[in-house]
């Protein structure tokens, strides 16, 4: 009998066991050369810290607020597409796995499981994910749908006009899977002979037209706080605050877009600095244990959204993998904190931490 995972990457391990090539590529891949793909988790490894002793730790408290909901720890649930690719009950595991950890799932629009299921498969906090499609009413719709069905809060990830070339699944020939939230609304096939079926399809229905004035019309859509997610600048983060959205998700959208953006936690005190602390900023990209977690709060952000290693652990183990990876992240968080010097959340601080940067500054 396997050894149970310790950690992250062993769920990665078992995931690239468990999934057929096609799907773990999709999960696993970036854009192009990769180089962001490997620096998003690179990049974590040059900042140390600078731990405060002699502090009582014998409490340790990881829980935090975000947009006005409480949550067990500041790790949340990234939008990632196609969860039944890793997992037959998809996205539905993955909502009640959340629900058991107490935190927050933002479903994706690119989802294998309706608004609607996944709404009433659990009482998880769900936040909702959306593309804005060449069809604005179709847009409209979901996030009519979404609001219906007790998402707190839409989550606009704005950084692709296009898809991203993602070389292995060109070669893959990877193939679409059925979107159930556009279901009746759009057709979703396309007739695709050279490479990624995925590819033409996002350049046939995204609205690459979309800019910062469409914001006005999402908001005259809906009464959900908006968080614009694909930031990566801080003149763009001013604009975003300019706006008047409730929230930004630093990310370079797992690498999966543009390559050679940089790594999102090398870019994350940029985008903090400009905010102001004006509206929360989160993190994602390369999570992989917790004490990058604790590393982008100590950087300024206010939680984290994980991704890949949530699929890894669905693919590996459904719910309960899923359900691990999450608490493994946390319990190192915790320890993190602990040898750290920091009692709460609040405790972490900008000192508590050396940034590459400064690391070559002392050498000078």
């Amino acid at each position: 009998m396997a050894s149970e995972p310790v950690n992250v990457l062993e769920y990665q391990k078992l995931a690239k066991e468990a999934l057929p090539k096609m799907y773990y590529d999709f999960y696993a891949g970036g854009a192009e050369d990769e180089y962001s793909l490997k620096e998003n988790v690179e990049a974590f490894r040059r900042i140390t810290f600078r731990p405060r002793v002699l502090v009582d730790v014998s409490r340790v408290d990881v829980s935090t607020t975000i947009l006005g909901y409480n949550i067990s720890s500041p790790i949340m649930i990234a939008p990632t597409g196609a969860h039944k690719l890793a997992n037959p009950e998809g996205e539905i595991a993955t909502a009640r796995a959340a629900a058991a950890c107490n935190t927050i799932m933002v479903l994706s629009c690119m989802s294998t499981c309706t608004v609607e299921e996944v709404a009433t498969s659990c009482n998880a906090v769900r936040f909702f994910q959306l593309y804005v499609l060449k069809r604005r009413d179709v847009a409209a719709l979901l996030v009519q749908r979404a609001e219906r069905n007790g998402y707190k809060a839409l989550v606009l990830t704005v950084d692709v006009p296009r898809l991203g070339r993602r070389e292995a699944d060109i070669k893959n020939k990877m193939v679409s899977v059925q979107l159930k939230n556009l279901d009746g609304l759009l057709s979703t096939k396309v007739a695709n002979d050279k490479g990624s079926n995925c590819e033409a399809l996002v350049n046939e229905i995204f609205d690459a037209s979309l800019n910062w004035e469409d914001l006005a019309w999402l908001r005259s859509i809906t009464n959900l706080p908006i968080l614009i997610k694909g930031i990566l600048t801080g003149d763009d983060a001013i604009k975003a605050v300019e706006v008047g959205v409730s929230g930004i998700v630093v990310s370079n959208h797992g690498a999966r877009q543009l390559d050679y953006s940089p790594a999102t936690i090398s870019v994350l005190e940029e985008v903090v600095h400009a905010v102001r602390g004006k509206i929360p900023v989160l993190f994602d990209g390369g999570i992989r244990r917790g004490t990058d977690v604790f590393k982008a709060l100590a950087l300024g952000a206010q939680a984290v959204l994980v991704g890949r290693p949530v699929i890894f652990g669905l693919a590996a183990k459904g719910e309960y993998g899923v359900k691990r990876v999450i608490d493994m992240l946390k319990d190192e968080l915790e320890l993190t904190m602990a040898l750290s010097g920091c009692p709460s959340l609040k405790d972490i601080t900008r000192s508590h931490v050396r940034t590459e940067r400064e690391q070559l500054h002392s050498m000078l």
